[in-house]
């Protein structure tokens, strides 16, 4: 027999793929008991799995498994042009196949990710505008998965049913007006609708008719690294007026006193708004490019040093009852830096609370003002006088008793 039959002989080839495998088996297997013997405690990988070493490895192991099947197949291709013997795999088939493979894996995927991603998603809006935010993006959404879904089936299927099987000609079919006009209009016709469906929501979030019987409450945010100020306006309800030149140790936001409306602001480590009363917010940065986000409101903003931003939201659900609607009763609104500022971002975080407006009223009473003595000072402004002493109980007692006993012997 010669070396070419004895290797294309098809026992022998089975032969050595049998002893191949077993030999490889018993080696593992070999390895894995000397291995349990040595270590008598099992090894924790989870470490190992989040390292990039791992993954790179992975990686080219994969990348390796393919190229060993596609060296196989490729011997196995000239084994048989060897023999001259007719292809033993039709690729137009096998590729047909893996189409509509897939084509049913990836429509799982879209269920699955639809099923369990899309549990992952925020809690309905609390806030005005967020409903509509949410409308304009359910509707999108569907639009774009019925057309992802129909185009990619078409696709898929296609290709399956129209793989080459040598027995057909394939049509020639260069031109059709009426299918071009089809996927011309249709596309143009719904991101119209989409476009302007966007521009008129966003019109109806930044261009507000201010009612005179419901004004806003105007909150100022400053944004630095890595912290957040709030400011609120006090008994007058405007925020005074800041400037960057006026930034200094005890002045840290850079307050100009000489505006009077500065004088009663409030400072707050949280943001406490009143349910169903519209809310302005003045957004400001003292450094670099911060992104003010409200999640649960749907509010994102750039704070831009030298610039100021405005955004006004009327915010419909409160804090309790949120926590009730989401089952959770840890559940805090947060507003959070959305841009990467720095390696102290994370730390960019504070509470929201929403609250009545009776339970607003009574904190916002207990709220400092800006106004220290220090900065009294520092810009000649009267010190507020500490409040006089009152006298124990006790003492007072005694006081008037013995007034009574002057007024008595006096008399006599």
């Amino acid at each position: 027999m010669s070396l070419r039959k004895f290797i294309s002989n098809k026992t022998i080839a089975a032969l050595a793929v049998i002893l191949t495998v077993f030999a490889s088996t018993s080696a593992f297997a070999q390895a894995a008991g000397a291995a349990a013997e040595t270590v008598a405690k099992p090894v924790d990988m989870g470490p190992v799995y989040k390292t990039v070493i791992f993954y790179t490895m992975a990686f080219l192991l994969v990348c390796l498994f393919v190229a060993i099947i596609g060296k196989a197949l490729k011997v196995y291709e000239l084994t048989r042009e060897a023999q001259d013997q007719p292809k033993g795999i039709n690729w137009n088939t096998v590729n047909g196949v893996l189409f509509a493979l897939f084509l049913i894996v990836g429509l799982y995927g879209v269920y699955w990710e639809y099923t369990v991603h899309g549990n992952m998603i925020l809690p309905e809006a609390a806030s005005e505008h967020g409903k509509k935010i949410d409308q304009m993006f359910n509707i999108t959404l569907i639009i774009t998965t019925i057309v992802f879904i129909a185009t990619h089936i078409i696709l898929f299927v296609f290709a399956y049913i129209y793989r080459s099987t040598g027995k057909r000609k394939a049509y020639y079919y260069p031109h059709n007006n009426a299918l071009e006009r089809i996927w011309t209009i249709v596309p143009a016709l719904v991101l119209t609708v989409l476009v302007l469906m966007g521009f008129l929501t966003w019109r109806s979030i930044f261009y507000k008719i201010e009612d005179p019987n419901n004004k806003p409450l105007n909150i100022e945010i400053t944004s630095s690294q890595f912290a957040w100020a709030i400011r609120y306006p006090g008994a007058d309800g405007i925020v005074g007026v800041k400037n960057y030149k006026l930034i200094n140790s005890i002045n840290a936001l850079g307050i100009d006193f000489k505006d009077k409306n500065t004088l009663d602001d409030q400072t707050a480590d949280e943001m406490v708004i009143p349910v169903n009363k519209p809310v302005r917010l003045i957004l400001t940065s003292k450094d670099v490019l911060h992104s003010f986000y409200m999640p649960h409101f749907r509010i994102q903003l750039n704070t831009v040093p030298g610039m100021t931003s405005y955004f006004e939201f009327t915010p419909t659900i409160t804090t309790e009852e949120m926590k009730v609607k989401t089952n959770d009763p840890k559940f805090a609104f947060l507003f959070l830096c959305a841009k990467i500022c720095g390696e102290g971002h994370y730390k960019m975080q504070k509470e929201v609370r929403v609250v009545s407006q009776a339970e607003y009223e009574a904190w916002v009473k207990k709220q400092g003002t800006y106004l220290t003595d220090d900065l009294r000072k520092e810009f000649n402004l009267p010190v507020a006088a500490a409040p006089a002493a009152v006298a124990p109980a006790d003492s007072v007692k005694k006081d008037t008793a013995a007034v009574k006993t002057n007024q008595l012997a006096l008399k006599k």
